[in-house]
């Protein structure tokens, strides 16, 4: 058995409660379990209880032997003076305060169910795909449904860290920040590195100074990215390497190195080359993007302010020198939806959460709402086990799920695995 197991039945009370006594015999009465501590210290902070006649406020610490106590030096740590009970599957040896006097203990090793116990196991220990993949549809539909609302605002608050991380290192510029984030989206997969170490490269306050020029735009991102060799052939891109060599000397810019971006096995719609001549065209088209996001309404108005139409070059060549058949080339439905998904419904997100304004945070949901489920190998696998969600906002969840806590085994921190274990105890 895992200690975690034994945090789960004492914050759940997931244990006989009948006769209740410590192992010196005093009686005992939980009035209050106390909350999870997940930090150094106690496990549990705040616990309420009666033992004999004495009502004790203080904290709780598990075990699943007493003797871990001193394994793990609680002796010496000063935050530990106020364990008010010791909750342990076995009181292998008493356990005694500085001054000498016995901690009270509860041993639980006759109390917890042993269905339970072979039911975590399981669990624990199975290869199925997900570790409750026989028992997922025990918990009630209401309960898998509240468990998703609350692990997409999971995911959404676990990706405002790297959000704030961003924005301190600009200043709290939040035009930059979200140019920044934007342009490391158009990277898809592969080339987000290389997009996001070209766009940290080239402030969107130099770009803002060509606002109204697309070519010198193009200059400076082909340029920055280390795309406009010496070595071009056609008019068009040796003009690029031209302006960048004015602009570079301008404003002191150091260039990438050209072979930090991927082509090989990728649909030449997705090079590299096309997706930053789709962003130069963003940036050309839409002047303040920022303030344009936080003004939309819905997905439709997103998909109509990333309509990008390119430039004359761009429509016969998906790399500079080689002409293809003419196509436009803008961005798809599903590359659309999905910078809404992992860009601007996470961005909204943190900022409504920074201002302090619920309507951003509501935003955010309803975009995910609208948009359909993702179409990816999690969601796919999903669906063969009759989990089939209704939209962006379920698949969303559901990755989070998958990831976080299926991956893990994380059972015991799952509304889905308490279900499953509480069944099994019968």
């Amino acid at each position: 058995m895992k200690e975690e197991l034994l945090h789960f039945v004492w914050r759940l009370r997931r244990f006989a409660h009948d006769n209740l006594l410590t192992t010196e015999g005093q009686g005992l009465e939980i009035l209050q379990v106390g909350t999870h501590n997940p930090d150094a210290g106690p496990d549990f902070s705040d616990a309420r209880i009666r033992i004999g006649d004495t009502l004790w406020a203080g904290n709780v610490e598990i075990h699943l032997l007493a003797s871990d106590w001193e394994k793990h030096q609680h002796q010496n740590d000063a935050a530990y003076d106020n364990v008010i009970l010791h909750v342990v599957l076995e009181e292998d040896q008493p356990i005694l305060r500085k001054n000498g006097v016995r901690i009270p203990c509860l041993e639980l090793k006759s109390r917890i169910s042993s269905r339970m116990a072979a039911m975590y196991l399981k669990l624990q220990h199975n290869e199925h795909w997900i570790p409750c993949q026989h028992q997922f549809y025990q918990a009630p539909e209401i309960t898998r449904n509240l468990w998703l609302d609350r692990l997409l605002v999971e995911r959404l608050e676990q990706r405002t860290y790297s959000l704030q991380t961003r924005l301190a290192r600009n200043k709290f510029d939040w035009e930059e920040t979200f140019y920044q984030l934007l342009g490391r989206s158009f990277g898809v997969k592969v080339n987000v590195e290389p997009f996001d170490q070209l766009v940290r490269g080239l402030p969107l306050l130099i770009l803002h100074k060509h606002k109204n020029n697309l070519f010198q735009i193009e200059a400076l991102l082909f340029g920055q990215a280390g795309l406009l060799g010496d070595n071009l052939v056609d008019s068009y891109p040796k003009r690029l390497r031209e302006e960048y060599l004015f602009l570079q000397k301008k404003y002191q810019l150091i260039p990438m190195l050209g072979n930090s971006w991927k082509f090989l096995r990728m649909r030449p719609a997705n090079f590299p080359s096309i997706r930053i001549a789709q962003f130069a065209t963003l940036i050309y088209q839409s002047v303040h993007l920022l303030s344009k996001v936080l003004v939309i309404q819905n997905v439709q108005e997103i998909e109509n302010m990333l309509e990008v139409q390119l430039s004359n070059y761009w429509q016969t060549h998906y790399l500079f020198d080689r002409a293809s058949a003419k196509r436009r080339k803008r961005l798809g439905k599903n590359a659309v939806h999905l910078l809404i998904i992992n860009t601007i419904v996470p961005f909204l997100f943190f900022y409504g959460k920074h201002k302090g304004e619920q309507s951003y945070k509501d935003l955010a949901l309803q975009l995910l709402e609208e948009l359909h489920p993702e179409d990816n190998n999690v969601i796919k696998k999903w669906e063969t086990l009759g989990v089939t969600p209704k939209s962006a906002y379920q698949s969303q969840a559901l990755l989070q799920l998958k990831n976080e806590y299926c991956a893990q085994h994380k059972c015991l921190q799952c509304a889905v695995g308490t279900v499953v274990l509480s069944a099994a105890e019968g």
